[in-house]
């Protein structure tokens, strides 16, 4: 599947998703108006983080699909991460909402009509499963996709809680269990924030992916025939599946430098999937000079990046 019919998937599925988050974020904010349950009215703001979610992460991926231009030379591929950062500090606040709200209830809470609250509660259940269904076989196509899936997740979990406590408050008669279980769900919309948070920052960083160490890099592209050095090697990811490497290669030998260009393309692409790939090589010859006119000690180089990289 290309990229951009991957990406015309992503949008398709995140529509539907958001009109059913929609309905039964409206749905839910009455109910809990109505019925008097914080737990319903808590996942009807958990819905209403997600509706913004779902909106940020369509026009990040519409965004994404511009060209590239002179002054900005990747693209839009970023906005997908900047959704997920935003979708993430989302989280956190609608979380701490939830927190919020519970503790003013813990010492009197208030009765709540629990006939309707669990009817209502069935009904965004049944919603959030048909929206985790869409966005299932997509979250592991993009960070932005993945922040999505875990919005829903989390609203599918919390719709659970809030039957469980609609069940306890109509057979014991207690409405602490409204709070109680709104906290829950606060805890959960915490979790899935902080892991959000944490990987978006990462790639805003341009911190290498965790599943590459630069220094097994190195030592493959060492093992390529005719390559004496590897300096300069910088490993980042411009977005979620688009992974850049940048690096000088010390050639050795003489004749033409383009089968060692190809073999270390072919080597980066098959073993580590890193196909977006800048490589310049240069002679000895040329690091001689360099280190003679400005003092540029190759080996150093080296050194200073495993270490940073690793």
């Amino acid at each position: 599947m290309s990229h951009a019919h991957g990406r015309g998937e992503d949008r398709r599925r995140l529509a539907i998703a958001l009109v059913i988050t929609l309905a039964l974020l409206v749905a839910e904010v009455v109910g809990g108006i109505l019925t008097g349950s914080l737990a319903l009215a808590a996942d009807g703001g958990h819905m209403a983080s997600d509706a913004g979610a779902l909106g940020l992460s369509l026009g990040a991926i519409w965004l994404a699909a511009r060209p590239a231009t002179t002054r900005r030379t990747f693209g839009f591929h970023r906005a997908e991460i900047l959704a997920a950062f935003v979708n993430s500090i989302g989280l956190a606040l609608i979380a701490g909402y939830i927190f919020w709200q519970a503790g003013s209830r813990f010492g009197s809470p208030p009765e709540v009509d629990t006939g309707p609250m669990l009817g209502i509660a069935v009904a965004g259940l049944a919603g959030n499963i048909v929206a985790v269904a869409l966005l299932f076989d997509r979250r592991r196509h993009s960070l932005n996709m993945r922040s999505a899936f875990l919005h829903v997740i989390g609203d599918t979990v919390a719709s659970f809680g809030v039957i469980a406590a609609g069940v306890a408050m109509a057979v014991t008669g207690e409405y602490i269990f409204d709070p109680l279980i709104s906290v829950g769900i606060g805890v959960l919309i915490l979790i899935s924030s902080f892991r959000i948070t944490w990987e978006s920052t990462q790639v805003l960083l341009e911190a290498t992916p965790p599943d590459i160490h630069v220094q097994d890099v190195q030592d493959e592209m060492l093992k390529v025939p005719r390559v004496g050095n590897v300096h300069d090697l910088h490993i980042w990811t411009v977005t979620s599946g688009f992974v850049s490497l940048s690096a000088h290669v010390e050639t050795s030998g003489n004749g033409d430098t383009h089968e060692v260009l190809v073999n270390l393309r072919t080597m980066l692409a098959r073993t580590f999937r890193i196909e977006h790939a800048t490589l310049q090589l240069e002679t000895r010859a040329l690091h001689e000079e360099l280190e003679a006119c400005c003092g540029i000690d190759t080996k150093e180089t080296l050194s200073h990046h495993a270490l940073h990289h690793t």
